[in-house]
């Protein structure tokens, strides 16, 4: 069935690979974020643990409302991990010690950067793909990172 939404097919197409890339990018922080709320030792044990699996569920939310706006514009999301490793411009977790400080840096650096990447696609969703409906769904998702962000770097105040 031809989906006739007020955005052309083109767009629609261009729009749903910036997003594809983007569920690809939560999804590789999300298990970060696990593998943070799973394997997180020291003092601060049992506070982290609770601390990353509240964040885990943000980002599984999000991975929810992006995979969903991909569908509400007509295409299909990708669902598998090879396809994330693919699109995603973020790497795997390379640390070796399990402590809060390694994981939070970590997790912060990945925040920031997908919300640099969100920042940059709001505008060019709205004007370039006239799709504001994605763009409104990008700032707030920018605005969840961000808040992400400020909670993690917090955490690094001294």
């Amino acid at each position: 069935m031809k989906i006739q939404i007020g955005i052309a097919d083109g767009h629609r197409q261009a729009v749903a690979d910036e997003l594809m890339k983007i569920l690809a990018d939560e999804n590789i922080l999300y298990a970060k974020t696990k593998n943070a709320h799973w394997n997180i030792e020291g003092p601060d044990f049992y506070e982290k643990h609770l601390f990353f699996k509240h964040q885990s569920g943000q980002l599984d939310e999000a991975i929810d409302r992006v995979a969903e706006r991909i569908r509400s514009i007509g295409h299909y999301a990708p669902a598998t991990l090879k396809s994330y490793l693919s699109l995603t411009h973020l790497t795997e977790q390379t640390k070796e010690r399990n402590g809060s400080q390694g994981f939070i840096k970590e997790l912060l650096q990945d925040h920031e950067s997908i919300i640099i990447i969100l920042r940059e696609h709001i505008k060019i969703f709205a004007d370039a793909f006239h799709d504001m409906g994605t763009s409104d769904c990008m700032t707030e998702l920018m605005k969840t990172h961000e808040k992400m962000a400020w909670l993690l770097r917090s955490h690094l105040k001294m």
